[in-house]
């Protein structure tokens, strides 16, 4: 380990770990119990079981590389992840926008907030 990876802070390793968990329960919520996620979705029509399943490897990944990169205290992988983190979530504002989903509007700013914070205060640090 170097002096860089031990120099992260334990707030920015809780709250990977805490994403990393996130990440995986929505994807395990995904897989089997699609509805609880989805309730205006109808789950019956053909081919929504497909992007369903689609979806919930996306955030296993996703948790999958937080918690790898949280375990590594590793400042390249969690600014990858961030990146991503940070895209996925602008592509949820606008998802948000053209739907008028306010609900939606609003967490994918503050996700889009966290995640530039979160983004700004590991890359300070090299």
């Amino acid at each position: 380990m170097t002096a860089i990876q031990k120099s992260l802070p334990k707030w920015i390793l809780i709250v990977s770990a805490l994403f990393a968990i996130m990440e995986i329960a929505v994807s395990i919520s995904l897989f089997l119990s699609p509805q609880s996620v989805m309730e205006t979705v109808d789950l019956n029509a053909k081919g929504v079981d497909y992007v369903v399943n689609m979806w919930a490897v996306r955030q296993f990944a996703l948790g999958f590389i937080f918690a790898f990169a949280t375990f590594k205290k590793s400042i390249p992988m969690l600014t990858i992840a961030y990146i991503f983190f940070l895209v996925m979530f602008i592509g949820d504002l606008f998802i948000g926008i053209s739907q008028k989903e306010n609900s939606l509007i609003i967490a994918a700013v503050v996700m889009c907030a966290i995640s530039a914070t979160m983004l700004f205060v590991i890359n300070k640090r090299k």
